[in-house]
């Protein structure tokens, strides 16, 4: 046997004996994949459930806390959606400084690593990546410029590295479609979009936002923003909180047509049970009696558009390739049920003339080799939209065979969140959905599907280290984190804002 050889299996056989014997007992090694909500809920849960457990969360980005850092609008400082952030942004990083916890950001799940060799490494794997790509209309048109997907640019203005070079045109048009009111979800975030549009920029200023955000908004030419919804104001899906903060943003000129606000007596049925959407209708209302019948000379104006779905795509005569409008069919609802209505198409047609497009109509998982994914997975209270892809899943234990009597499961390998359940909910869903996974992983333990730490060791976190080191791959551990969040804090000071983000990955790979 060659010098070589020896050496390379005397250094296997220490980093062996290194990775079985550093924590005592052979503990339970679980990866959760993804340190949003959904990731931080369910290593906090098992952490709990079982005393002595080693888990490992892993991010692709340097930054942790997913949507909480990067889907909350930065323009409410004092609400209370701010205030909840910074609890939950709290509650986190005190799972991620747990002593049986470690975070490493900067590694990604099929690139850095494979999901066969986390399977290896591990007994429990967990992907909580949520849902990072966006649902697709599936009209002419789509892929015009100026269309942009509401997800890029909540990205865009909230300093998302993948975003930082959007660069969305606000300066060659004065109107904005947004298309969306689908789910509360996807309302919210249209609501969202359609405030950091028309609210004054001296008001953003001294927010989070990104700055290359705020300067583009500066320079912004648009002051006429159409929120495109296919069903009724009575089906208007938002919160009433979003809702409120859109209708009192100062010297906006508000618009809904009398027309769409007229109730008939399926309305009124499906009034009846839902206090949400019974407010939403009178806020509704009471904004478009309240409003004057024409803007004033330098309002901005937000259109309520009720009853259209958008059929294709326009595309500008003027500048090729760029769209210039949206063709939108007229609807009409359709009752399904109790309670339920639909819209459907009436064979009318109109243009709405804009020069930029935001799809707010869902947000969708990824895949990555080796996991079974459905697409053709189909949230039933979202009407005529394109499917959505999520993992097959029973209460979380992720499956590879539904047909016939028997389901095989895959054996360690979990779900949680958005790749579990698709796009839903609110922060607090994560915690039920964590909850119900850890305990299905327990069950598993109980029942002896997971083999036992102590029957079967596996390397964990020093074979994920040694795995990444040998590739060159830098992890960065939460107390980088804490390092770009002073820096963010520091450079937010000296402008009066609550922190600076850093938005390339340049920057945020230097604070190692």
């Amino acid at each position: 046997m060659s010098l070589m050889k020896k050496a390379m299996m005397l250094q296997a056989r220490s980093w062996l004996w290194r990775s079985f014997s550093t924590v005592s007992n052979n503990p339970l090694r679980v990866c959760v994949v993804g340190s949003g909500p959904a990731g931080f809920y369910t290593a906090e849960k098992t952490l709990k459930a079982h005393q002595g457990a080693q888990v490992d969360i892993i991010d692709r980005l340097p930054t942790p806390f997913g949507l909480v850092r990067s889907g909350v609008a930065p323009d409410h400082p004092e609400t209370k959606a701010k205030k909840l952030q910074q609890i939950v942004i709290n509650q986190f990083s005190r799972v991620a400084q747990h002593e049986r916890c470690s975070f490493f950001g900067n590694v990604t799940l099929g690139s850095s690593i494979s999901l066969s060799e986390l399977r290896e490494l591990y007994h429990v794997v967990v992907l909580a990546y949520g849902a990072e790509s966006d649902r697709a209309l599936g009209i002419p048109g789509e892929d015009l410029m100026g269309i942009h997907s509401a997800r890029e640019f909540v990205w865009w203005y909230n300093g998302h590295p993948d975003c930082r070079n959007l660069d969305p045109d606000l300066k060659s048009t004065d109107t904005a479609v947004i298309l969306g009111q689908v789910s509360p979800l996807e309302g919210n975030v249209a609501l969202d979009v359609a405030r950091i549009l028309l609210r004054p920029t001296t008001e953003l200023a001294t927010t989070d936002i990104a700055t290359h955000a705020l300067t583009a908004l500066e320079e912004s030419a648009i002051r006429k923003v159409y929120l495109v919804g296919r069903r009724g104001p009575l089906q208007a899906a938002c919160t009433t909180k979003e809702l409120r903060e859109v209708l009192g943003i100062k010297n906006v000129y508000v618009h809904i047509k009398e027309a769409d606000l007229v109730k008939t007596p399926a309305d009124e049925e499906e009034m009846k049970n839902n206090r949400i959407q019974r407010r939403v209708y009178e806020l509704l209302s009471k904004a478009a009696a309240s409003g004057s019948s024409q803007p004033n000379s330098g309002q901005r104006e937000l259109h309520f558009v009720f009853f259209r779905k958008p059929d294709s795509f326009l595309e500008s005569d003027e500048r090729s390739g760029h769209v210039s409008g949206v063709h939108i069919e007229k609807t009409v609802l359709k009752g399904v049920g109790p309670g339920k209505q639909i819209a459907v198409g009436t064979g009318e047609f109109e243009d709405l003339d804009c020069g930029m497009v935001l799809k707010s109509i869902g947000y969708k998982s990824v895949p990555v080799n080796g996991l079974p994914f459905d697409y053709n997975k189909e949230l039933l209270h979202i009407e005529f939209q394109p499917v959505q892809g999520v993992v097959p899943n029973i209460r979380g234990r992720v499956v590879t065979d539904t047909s016939g009597e028997s389901t095989q499961v895959e054996t360690g390998l979990y779900v949680c969140g958005w790749l579990k359940r698709g796009p839903t909910g609110i922060i607090a869903t994560n915690l039920y959905c964590a909850e119900e996974t850890v305990a299905s992983i327990s069950e598993d333990l109980e029942r002896g599907v997971l083999k036992s730490a102590s029957s079967l060791p596996k390397p964990g976190r020093e074979g994920l280290l040694q795995l990444l080191d040998d590739r060159n791959v830098r992890p960065l551990p939460f107390n980088a984190w804490e390092k770009i969040d002073s820096e963010e804090k520091s450079l937010g000071n000296l402008k009066n804002k609550p922190r600076e983000k850093l938005t390339t990955w340049e920057d945020l790979l230097k604070q190692q």
